[in-house]
């Protein structure tokens, strides 16, 4: 028999919350049955406050960490859109958010246990040191705790992370397309998104148990993450995510959340 400690480990996480009023886009009881790790919206590029109870209840509920996915406030762009936010204010609304958050995780009997930006942000403090540090300043501001930092390996966000002694957990994205320098490619580039259930299942493989992902050129790139992405806003996402799961199974990893 395998030894547990020799088997491959990873943490499922996808976007959930993103809805507003009478508008929802992600199946979050769905998906809530199969990660390990929720990023749940916070009102700037999606989420309102009976939104973000009903989703924090749920995942305290089934044992799912909570973790507070703050955006630019782009709630018409659903904060895909770039912005230049001077870096006292983005660390003021990155606090803000984790702190609304924080309310209904704690009334759920839980709590934010971690942060990932969303969209334009995320992609920013990928290259951008000014707004990754504001992040950062508004992680620290938000919580006593060292709150984890999830982000895209090499990201300048992770090394702000490390600098300011916060946990740095790099993850993957199984259906995103990368470049050769194992950045994402931009969203509206032709392939960008992989939409293909089959191919998001093989794509997971290879990063839990091999480390690598295949290019948008169809070069192989290290890729070395403790967490898994699974989109919640694209078709199909519920049950491409419950085979991504059953097929990782079936190979022998591990599901484990990292917070």
């Amino acid at each position: 028999m395998t030894d547990d400690a020799d088997r491959p480990a990873i943490d499922l996480n996808a976007d959930l919350g993103e809805g507003f009023g009478r508008w929802h886009l992600t199946d979050d009881d769905a998906l809530l049955s199969v990660v390990t790790s929720a990023n749940v919206a916070c009102g700037f590029h999606a989420g309102d406050p009976s939104t973000m109870r009903r989703v924090c209840d749920l995942a305290a509920e089934r044992g799912v960490v909570i973790g507070a996915q703050v955006s630019y406030r782009d709630l018409a762009g659903f904060g895909r859109r770039a912005m230049d936010v001077p870096p006292r204010e983005l660390a003021d609304e990155v606090a803000y958010q984790i702190g609304a958050l924080d309310v209904f995780a704690r009334a759920a009997g839980a709590r934010v246990a971690y942060v990932k930006p969303h969209g334009a942000l995320y992609n920013r403090c990928v290259h951008d040191e000014q707004q990754a540090a504001a992040v950062v300043d508004g992680v620290r501001l938000a919580s006593d705790a060292p709150l984890p930092v999830l982000g895209l390996p090499g990201s300048l966000l992770l090394a702000a992370a490390r600098a300011a002694e916060l946990p740095a957990v790099p993850e993957a994205f199984a259906d995103r397309a990368y470049t050769a320098h194992a950045t994402l490619v931009p969203r509206g580039t032709p392939g960008a998104v992989i939409d293909d259930p089959n191919a998001v299942v093989k794509r997971s493989l290879t990063i839990a148990r091999d480390r690598a992902v295949t290019t948008i050129d169809g070069e192989q790139v290290d890729v070395h993450a403790r967490s898994l992405c699974l989109h919640g806003d694209t078709p199909g996402a519920a049950a491409t995510a419950r085979r991504v799961r059953a097929e990782l199974a079936a190979a022998g990893v591990r599901f484990r959340a990292f917070a």
